[in-house]
């Protein structure tokens, strides 16, 4: 089975079984420019509103006007807000705040997706749930993806390399990790090899991990009946040159790029 068939299963189970981002995502949460935000003053309903993050990162409150919120979770805003009105204005405010809208986070993913592009963040989404927003992977997708994403405490990017091998096809959820606001994800093409000669497909073949001559032979659908079974070739690039490895074994591991040669049998 592909990688392509066990994404969209092992999505499938998680989106059964509940797994998803997780409400202390949820909570870190940090509000921006678009979002609109739900404000609810307990037992004060002439206070409570429902309001959109400005440009500069404001929102405005009753009785308090243009609070900032920028780079703020939703928890933080909401204490906030119980500080500006517990000072001078109510006794012992209670405030909960909810995200009505997620307007202010995007990301980006390209490579072998079937949909890549910008999409906005519209709360917390884990990897595997972009990769499906994003219409999933193709079937030249290889094993790796890699996510660019800004450190606010240096200059430049981290890259985190996700293992799709490990996250798809063994369930390792570890590496479904959280995707931020943006965050450049790349999912790379998968290494091939090629399949020339008396074979009944000809062709170029995802090299999958284990792959052997045989095996590639198999992808090809098998000898045709004037092969020359015991002169298999390979032809492999080494260190920018070409070598030629003659009647290789059936068992020989094959290598991203190699091209393998069936002969023709003339008795």
């Amino acid at each position: 089975m592909n990688l392509r068939l066990l994404f969209l299963f092992f999505a499938l189970g998680l989106f059964l079984s509940g797994v998803h981002t997780s409400f202390a995502d949820a909570l870190e949460y940090t509000v921006g420019d678009g979002d609109v935000l739900k404000v609810n003053v307990y037992e004060n309903p002439d206070l409570s509103t429902t309001v959109r993050v400005s440009a500069d990162g404001s929102i405005r409150v009753p009785l308090l006007g243009e609070v900032d919120v920028k780079d703020l979770t939703v928890p933080r805003v909401a204490q906030k807000l119980e500080d500006m009105f517990a000072d001078g204005y109510l006794v012992s405010p209670q405030v909960d705040v909810f995200i009505e809208e997620y307007r202010s986070k995007n990301a980006i993913i390209l490579g072998q997706i079937n949909k890549p592009g910008q999409y906005e963040l519209r709360g917390p989404i884990t990897f595997l749930e972009f990769l499906s927003k994003a219409g999933g992977l193709t079937e030249n997708a290889g094993g790796k993806a890699t996510v660019k994403r800004r450190n606010p405490s240096k200059e430049g990017k981290d890259r985190i390399i996700i293992d799709l091998d490990r996250l798809i096809k063994e369930g390792d959820t570890s590496l479904n990790i959280p995707i931020k606001d943006g965050d450049n994800i790349y999912i790379s093409r998968a290494d091939t090899f090629y399949v020339t000669g008396e074979v009944s497909k000809p062709d170029a073949y995802k090299l999958e991990p284990g792959m052997t001559v045989i095996k590639a032979i198999a992808k090809a659908e098998g000898f045709t009946d004037i092969a020359q079974k015991s002169k298999v070739k390979i032809i492999r690039e080494v260190d920018g040159e070409k070598e030629v490895l003659e009647n290789v074994s059936m068992d020989e591991k094959i290598m991203a790029g190699d091209v393998i040669v069936v002969p023709e049998s003339f008795f």
